[in-house]
């Protein structure tokens, strides 16, 4: 299993940071999303159900995610989510906001992948705990590019 908490400072004020993960912007945090559909519940409800796809090279899979925890206050917003993917992994990702001030947000990304059988298991410790985390921070990267250009157009 690979786990990871990585924590960051964004300059730009909490609901702007939010807005990048609701479902109308959320391919411009994930890219390869080749579509996101709610299909059960409503976006903002523990219990809510998107059909995804995703690209990884030339092969599209396509997965159900449920949010499992959601908070939205005006100085904390959590949204926790758990998918299966490929039959190979089972995926836990939390994405937790603080409010700092009004132009500063503590942005704290945390996960788990873990191998739901053998084929899943050593593909994760082929792909390795350094290009895992590469992933984690490139996401963050993305985050913040993605908050600060919408906080300076505000």
């Amino acid at each position: 299993m690979i786990e990871w908490k990585q924590k960051r400072i964004i300059d730009a004020n909490i609901e702007t940071v939010w807005d990048l993960f609701r479902d109308d912007n959320i391919q411009r945090i994930m890219p390869k999303l080749e579509k996101h559909q709610l299909v059960e519940k409503r976006e903002d409800q523990v219990g809510a159900k998107h059909q995804q796809t995703y690209r990884q090279g030339s092969r599209l899979e396509t997965y159900i995610v449920e949010t499992v925890a959601y908070q939205d206050t005006p100085d904390e917003k959590v949204k926790q989510l758990h998918f299966v993917l490929a039959n190979l992994f089972e995926v836990d990702l939390q994405f937790r906001l603080q409010k700092i001030s009004e132009q500063q947000t503590r942005f704290v990304y945390e996960g788990s992948n873990r191998g739901t059988n053998l084929v899943g298991r050593t593909m994760l410790k082929m792909g390795g705990t350094k290009s895992n985390m590469e992933t984690v921070n490139e996401f963050m990267d993305l985050v913040e590019s993605e908050a600060v250009k919408r906080e300076r157009n505000r």
